[in-house]
């Protein structure tokens, strides 16, 4: 069976660091592409990056320069280090594969999937 799941949410002062980790089980990462999508209340999904088969990154115009995705296949786990965090990235944190796709093709702007954890909160708050 095929899994994902999140882990490294949490509470975090504006301008600080956090580093949310998506474990794979049931296949390896470096086999697709993984994404992260995340979603506030009240506001439409969001693709925020995406890390191809073969390592190219992808990031949303909101998150660029301040976001880094990478993948490490020994651990066959996807992180999304977050740099100077803003209230604005306040959101529940998603990653997620589409099994038939190894690019990132569209993911950002509409993201599709067919594999998806459950999530992780992120909270930036003075």
């Amino acid at each position: 069976q095929m899994q994902l799941v999140e882990s490294g949410g949490g509470l975090v002062q504006p301008g600080g660091s956090l580093t949310l980790s998506c474990a794979a089980s049931g296949f390896t990462l470096d086999s697709t592409a993984i994404g992260w999508i995340r979603q506030a209340p009240g506001k439409e999904r969001e693709g925020v990056s995406c890390i191809s088969r073969y390592k190219n990154t992808y990031y949303g115009d909101s998150v660029k320069g301040r976001f880094t995705i990478s993948r490490d296949n020994a651990k066959n786990t996807v992180y999304l280090q977050m740099n100077s965090l803003k209230p604005e990235d306040t959101a529940v944190y998603y990653c997620t594969t589409d099994t038939r796709r190894f690019t990132c093709t569209g993911y950002v702007q509409n993201p599709k999937y067919d594999v998806w954890g459950q999530g992780t909160q992120v909270t930036v708050s003075s």
